[in-house]
């Protein structure tokens, strides 16, 4: 199974131990990445704001190209899926709005129109269709342990664009997690924005809805919580100690990315993952 990756600024910057840790599961389990050359960010839900159309002929670019590849697109972050999406299906439903499209991506010299053949997923769609991938591998690591499945928002809405399941009522993630040895635990957060976009706009609001994450799966029993997300992850690890300020909250739990989850899963150690990078990591992650 092979896929043009589109890894995103994230995983290529401040949560680099998301694309080791990508990098490490997908090899285990036979899924085979091939980067993008040349990609472009995607614009994370706020270029469209400043240029719509500059926007949409980046992702249609960054889209071209895996169809230069003859690849569909893999990405690992829910925002970068969401962007990439819209733009496909904005561009697939009005011919004019392609052409256009199609008109500044020549004049800028790139050499491959968008043509609307590469279909775009995500690594939990893929494992959730698959689990032939991995079910033989998984150890007994993640048996009996609770885990809080947070999916965030922009992998489940809106519905005609991202849509694997029913936004309102997903259960890949904790199909996923079952299928891991895991136990998924429902908590009354786990639809709630983490905010990430909004934290420099908003501060205190945003520390406010981190705070309450992660307690509410903390009062639940989760003695982990995991995101298919990496700006999710990002929020709920880095400003943890703050969200639980703002709540005034005595609740910690290790913040996962969805392919450390895996892997522990398979078998790798904390370290293999790239646990230690997490301001979480601080803290003992107990399993089994």
């Amino acid at each position: 199974m092979k896929f043009a990756f589109f890894p995103g600024c994230v995983l290529k910057g401040a949560a680099a131990e998301a694309y080791s840790s990508m990098m490490k599961v997908c090899e285990r389990i036979g899924i085979e990445l091939e980067e993008i050359p040349n990609w472009t960010c995607c614009g994370a839900s706020h270029a469209q704001g400043v240029n719509d159309l500059a926007a949409l002929a980046v992702n249609a670019r960054n889209i071209s190209i895996a169809e230069h590849m003859g690849l569909p697109i893999l990405t690992v972050c829910n925002t970068c899926t969401l962007q990439l999406r819209t733009a496909k299906y904005r561009l697939d439903h009005n011919p004019a709005l392609k052409e256009k499209v199609n008109a500044i991506l020549a004049e800028a010299g790139h050499p491959y129109p968008y043509q609307g053949t590469s279909e775009i997923t995500h690594f939990l769609w893929v494992l959730d269709a698959h689990p032939e991938l991995f079910m033989d591998q998984v150890t007994d690591a993640l048996h009996g342990v609770d885990v809080a499945c947070y999916y965030g928002c922009h992998i489940l809405r809106p519905q005609p664009v991202m849509n694997h399941e029913d936004g309102k009522y997903p259960e890949s993630l904790e199909r996923l997690v079952r299928r891991l040895g895991g136990h998924p635990v429902w908590f009354a957060a786990s639809r709630k924005c983490c905010g990430f976009h909004a934290q420099l706009a908003a501060e205190h609001d945003v520390l406010t809805v981190t705070g309450q994450i992660v307690d509410s799966a903390y009062r639940e029993g989760a003695r982990l919580l995991v995101t298919p997300c990496p700006l999710c992850q990002m929020q709920l690890d880095m400003y943890e100690p703050e969200g639980r300020e703002a709540v005034h909250s005595s609740a910690q739990l290790p913040i996962l990315h969805l392919q450390q989850l895996v892997g522990l899963a398979l078998g790798m150690s904390q370290k293999d993952i790239g646990f230690d990078r997490h301001v979480s990591g601080k803290q003992q992650l107990k399993l089994g």
